[in-house]
């Protein structure tokens, strides 16, 4: 790996060293509808969703990722999508580049990358 690349990776996951210590952000009332659409759950509701069997656990979200975007993941949510729920996943590849992808929660299929 070059100079510039360890470097770059250094940065990325100091980057979401931040962002996974930052306090989750939660959907507040005064959100418009699409907003709350899209908002992410916190640590209680993701349990409890897991818990009743709503959603799979996140290690089978990683891999049905693993199989399409080898790498290592950086930061994980789960958020509100149209009727149901979606992991967003944000992987570093072997090669540095980050990817974000979307996995449907209930069944474990890939829905997007970007």
């Amino acid at each position: 790996m070059g100079t510039l690349q360890r470097v770059s990776v250094a940065a990325l996951l100091a980057l979401a060293g931040t962002f996974a210590s930052a306090p989750a952000q939660e959907a507040t009332p005064h959100l418009g509808h699409a907003e709350t659409q899209h908002a992410c759950l916190n640590q209680k509701e993701r349990r409890a969703l897991v818990e009743n069997g709503t959603v799979l656990q996140l290690a089978a979200a990683m891999h049905a990722v693993r199989s399409h975007i080898p790498g290592t993941l950086v930061h994980a949510r789960l958020c509100h999508r149209g009727d149901g729920f979606a992991y967003v996943l944000t992987v570093l590849a072997h090669d540095g580049k980050v990817t974000h992808v979307v996995v449907d929660a209930a069944k474990g299929t890939l829905v997007g990358e970007r």
